[in-house]
């Protein structure tokens, strides 16, 4: 200190002097502390890690039988609608809000587009262009309930869970729709159950539908206005609202988007299935929100990534694909997939709480 100096007065600090605090701070992380920084900025490597971890383990147990193209192919197929159910799905709880409507609002489409083409003798794309606009309203529906009745996003969507399936049941009369008949009056109606030869495997189309949904979405998430006031909603809504976005029109918007996108898998439901059933998919939401949860995507909102969703729900067809082939009954699988769910919440508070 000089004379000049008065007492107390903070001396100039080296150039890199703040550099270099950084650097220390970084480096007294140890391994866990460095792999949950990491995880935090790549939320959607969780999932990944788990599901290259269950290929190889179950590949181990099961042997050739889970690596054959026939088996892999059937886990996509079995994953294709619950996976379109859970990329609905990611997109609300990525706003920090749920929807516990999807599935029903899925199979109530599948009905009006069946009953439309096949017992009204309505043409087929115009029964499914109807279809789509009905998932839309439907979800505008849930949109309006949550921002203008100010309902909270569980309250709202489980009354119109049972408003969507109970119209299902009237539409339907609780009777499906024979797979004959839809062959004879609008065979477009199965379009995405239909597949083409990949090698020695068979790709169904509606596989190929559930990948492309995600590819949008993420397109949409990730390189859009759109997208990124998602994630400014679903992080801290009275923040994204004091920085100019409409959160109440944004939110609205979500919801009818997803609405869109389960009128969508209606259409694969139905190819997937091969006829029209008002009991089809009935655990469809506790399957998707499982898909998104392990996917890595926070249930609090605001972080994740909706691809991750896809592999949450590559995950459960794994793990049910390789536990089957191991002799596991059922309910050991289940088992499984409950535990899942539990080690990728408390994997996604462990992230949340790291520290700068």
């Amino acid at each position: 200190m000089t004379d000049t100096e008065p007492p107390g007065a903070a001396r100039p600090q080296p150039a890199g002097a703040a550099a270099t605090v950084a650097v220390f701070a970084e480096g007294r992380r140890g391994p866990m502390g460095r792999l949950q920084h990491f995880l935090h900025g790549n939320p959607t490597m969780v999932p990944v890690i788990v599901l290259v971890i269950s290929i190889a383990v179950f590949g181990v147990i099961a042997g050739e039988r889970f690596f054959s193209p026939f088996n892999l192919t059937l886990i996509l197929q079995q994953v294709s609608i619950i996976g379109i159910l859970a990329a609905a799905q990611s997109l609300v709880i990525l706003t920090a809000g749920i929807d516990l409507s999807v599935a029903a609002m899925m199979v109530l489409m599948s009905v009006i587009s069946g009953k439309l083409a096949v017992d009204w003798g309505v043409p087929a794309p115009l029964a499914l262009l109807i279809s789509f606009a009905g998932g839309t309203a439907a979800g505008l529906l849930n949109g309006l309930l949550v921002t203008r009745i100010k309902l909270p996003p569980f309250i709202a969507t489980l009354g119109t869970w049972n408003v969507y399936y109970a119209l299902l049941l009237y539409l339907s009369g609780a009777q499906s729709i024979r797979g004959q008949d839809i062959d004879e009056a609008a065979p477009l109606l199965k379009f995405f159950g239909n597949s083409i030869a990949v090698g020695s495997a068979r790709l169904t189309y509606g596989s190929i539908l559930m990948v492309l949904i995600f590819l949008v979405l993420w397109y949409l998430l990730t390189k859009t206005a759109w997208g990124r006031h998602v994630y400014a909603i679903g992080d801290d809504k009275e923040a994204a609202e004091l920085s100019g976005i409409r959160t109440d029109r944004m939110l609205v918007s979500v919801y009818a988007v997803a609405g869109l996108v389960c009128a969508i898998g209606a259409w694969a439901a139905i190819g997937r299935v091969g006829s029209v059933s008002p009991n089809s998919f009935y655990e469809g939401n506790l399957q998707s929100i499982t898909a998104v949860v392990i996917g890595g995507i926070s249930l609090f909102g605001g972080r994740g990534s909706i691809m991750g969703a896809l592999f949450g729900a590559l995950i459960v067809g794994v793990f049910q694909s390789g536990l089957r082939l191991a002799g596991v009954d059922v309910l050991w699988q289940v088992f499984a997939i409950g535990w899942l769910i539990i080690i990728a919440v408390a994997i996604d508070q462990w992230i949340r709480k790291v520290s700068g």
